[in-house]
């Protein structure tokens, strides 16, 4: 079986990913989906910010909003595709044959998903505690949060390792779950299926 990437892996490319501006990144790999959901939650991120603008005109709110359900759909599909590439690459494809392992109840693929997040908020954290025009106060209490945020990633690596390893040895395995997104949906979204009629 191939070797597959590891946290301490996935975190410094996140990590390289964000001294640079976001670019679009094309997957056919592991690591290229890895990339491509970490490009999408950063763009999430900064349109997140940018939506919760209180003198911006409603046009630009509205626009923003719009950008977040599509980079949101085109996170959770990056998702899905690593939880399929992870799956195929641990030879987990038909989940009966594994009757004696357990069910992870979190796919690898959205562990995946939140080390990003981990990575966005711990960059954010850090440039905090940086700050000129702030006080010690606020600089300490980011840089205690930032500590925490640390902490909490790398624990979330240790599950991430720790549950490829089992589903390696046939003590765990994790589903592909479809997040079917149905506000993004002209079929599925009553406001939608309402304006088309």
């Amino acid at each position: 079986m191939p070797p597959l990437l590891s946290s301490a892996d996935v975190i410094a490319g996140h990590d390289t990913a964000l001294v640079t501006p976001p670019v679009a990144v094309q997957a056919n790999d592991l690591g290229g989906w890895i990339a491509v959901n970490h490009f999408h939650n950063r763009s999430l991120w900064a349109q997140e910010d940018l939506a919760r603008r209180t003198l911006a005109a409603d046009a630009e709110i509205v626009a923003n909003k719009r950008a977040i359900d599509r980079h949101n759909q085109a996170r959770n599909d990056a998702i899905e595709r690593i939880d399929e590439v992870l799956l195929s690459a641990l030879g987990l494809v038909d989940a009966a044959t594994l009757a004696n392992a357990r069910l992870n109840s979190e796919t690898a693929g959205s562990m995946l998903d939140r080390i990003s997040i981990l990575g966005l908020k711990i960059a954010a954290m850090r440039e905090q505690t940086l700050r000129g025009d702030v006080d010690d106060a606020h600089r300490q209490a980011c840089g205690e949060r930032l500590q925490r945020l640390v902490q909490q990633r790398a624990d979330l690596g240790n599950c991430f390792d720790e549950l490829l390893a089992d589903s390696r040895a046939g003590r765990a395995y994790f589903k592909v779950y479809r997040q079917f997104k149905m506000y993004n949906d002209p079929q599925l979204n009553p406001a939608l299926v309402a304006e088309s009629k």
